[in-house]
């Protein structure tokens, strides 16, 4: 399709541990998501994308740099927690260039709209890494009612100011980015374009959805919600968000934007307890498909001609890359990016390319590399290889019958690692829960 010579607004939304098929256009089987199957009927639906991570902040860090996570010392924590508050190495160095201040830089008015997770005040912040704006919590998760953290500490913030409001956050972070649009609005009608980040906590624990404010007294000296939670209130706090996506893009088309607006959608990693990930096995914090395979839509009328649907491999950082290329906008010199332009498949300008992709995890010493069909797995060292298009599940391990290609794929891994900081000894890994609490997938 044509493209216009406008610099694109665009608008990231990022689900937090949502399934790979919780969507009813991945396979969802509920219809919980109408808005979301619409943008992917309207655009452009990824089937072989991926997230940089198995757990948040790390793909976060990947997320907003455009770069392997692994290069910064805060992603080693798998994630950051919020006993990290007041340190001054977990978070994002505000001297690194940003998605968001490459963009800021070249004109573009931005925001952040939900959750930031990638260090606290004073030595890390949204306003301090490229954007104009933020509104949402600085911390993993929170209470959708109370806005505290899993210390009960209150972690709503409107710039760096702690914020008091009442409502239902999934609610509240779709009003503050129909009132951002709608404000961003003449100055993008006049050819100053925004950059959204609208990343929600939903659908993550707890278990709350509109419906459910009397659970926050309940829950609130574990939000980790051990005792509650099923797929029914699951699948209400996906339509929740989905329903807050449809009056942004409502607003988008009110102010003629729609058309000139990439719209990106994903998960910051695969499900969690209640997500359904099928055919992939695993999930939150595990290499396996499950934990780091997950939606990926994108709709950009002026580009993306609809219906359409990719194999592509891609990684989050991937679509960072992709997002500065669309507004025209270079790397910083001294910060080249890992991640690769998706540009090209989205415009329809040739076909499906090659794209390595490796990952490590000081969780249970997990390595994994994905070269074409081919996916190279390590968990609790012992060593897999799986053929992904015939076996999603990673049922069909393929490392005693062909331990050349094997061999092949450990070593792209272990070149790869070479080139990486090593994992600091004080990295930390924070599970919420454990066998003791409900029988392992």
């Amino acid at each position: 399709m044509s493209v216009s010579s406008q610099r694109p607004n665009i608008i990231f939304i990022v689900a937090d541990d949502l399934g790979y098929a919780d969507l009813g256009c991945y396979g969802g089987r509920e219809p919980v998501s109408p808005v979301l199957d619409s943008l992917a009927a309207q655009g452009l639906r990824f089937t072989q994308g991926y997230s940089n991570s198995p757990v948040c902040s790390p793909t976060r860090f990947a997320m907003i740099t455009a770069r392997y996570q692994y290069r910064l010392r805060g992603a080693a924590e798998e994630p950051i927690n919020s006993k990290s508050r007041g340190s001054t190495t977990l978070g994002l160095p505000t001297e690194h260039p940003t998605l968001p201040s490459l963009l800021k830089a070249s004109g573009y008015n931005t925001a952040l709209i939900g959750k930031w997770h990638l260090g606290y005040p004073p030595a890390f912040g949204p306003l301090r890494s490229g954007y104009d704006e933020f509104f949402g919590p600085m911390s993993g998760g929170v209470d959708y009612f109370t806005h505290c953290d899993s210390r009960g500490t209150h972690d709503l913030w409107f710039g760096e100011e702690e914020h008091q409001q009442e409502g239902y956050l999934t609610d509240l972070l779709s009003d503050r980015a129909v009132d951002w649009v709608n404000r961003m609005a003449p100055a993008a009608q006049a050819g100053q374009p925004f950059f959204l980040s609208l990343h929600y906590t939903a659908p993550h624990w707890p278990w709350e959805t509109r419906d459910d404010e009397a659970l926050a007294q309940e829950v609130k000296d574990n939000l980790f919600h051990l005792h509650g939670g099923n797929i029914h209130t699951y699948r209400r706090m996906i339509h929740h968000m989905d329903e807050g996506i449809g009056r942004v893009m409502a607003a988008l088309r009110a102010q003629g934007l729609a058309d000139n607006t990439l719209v990106v959608f994903t998960s910051d990693n695969g499900g969690e307890r209640f997500s359904d990930n099928w055919p992939l096995v695993g999930g939150k914090m595990d290499l396996t498909e499950g934990g780091i395979r997950v939606p990926w839509i994108a709709h950009w009328p002026a580009a993306i001609a609809p219906g359409r649907v990719s194999d592509q491999h891609c990684l989050t950082m991937d679509w960072s890359a992709t997002m500065l290329a669309a507004a025209g906008v270079a790397a910083h010199p001294d910060y080249p990016l890992d991640g690769v332009s998706l540009l090209p498949v989205l415009q329809g300008e040739g076909g499906e390319f090659a794209r390595p992709m490796f990952w490590r995890m000081n969780h249970r010493g997990q390595r994994a590399a994905r070269l074409g069909d081919w996916k190279y797995l390590r968990v609790d060292g012992h060593d897999y290889l799986f053929n992904i298009p015939a076996d999603e599940r990673e049922r069909a391990n393929h490392a005693s019958r062909q331990p050349e290609r094997l061999a092949e794929l450990r070593t792209a891994w272990e070149a790869w690692e070479a080139t990486m900081p090593a994992i600091p000894e004080d990295a930390t890994v924070s599970l919420g829960y454990g066998a003791k609490d409900m029988p392992q997938r």
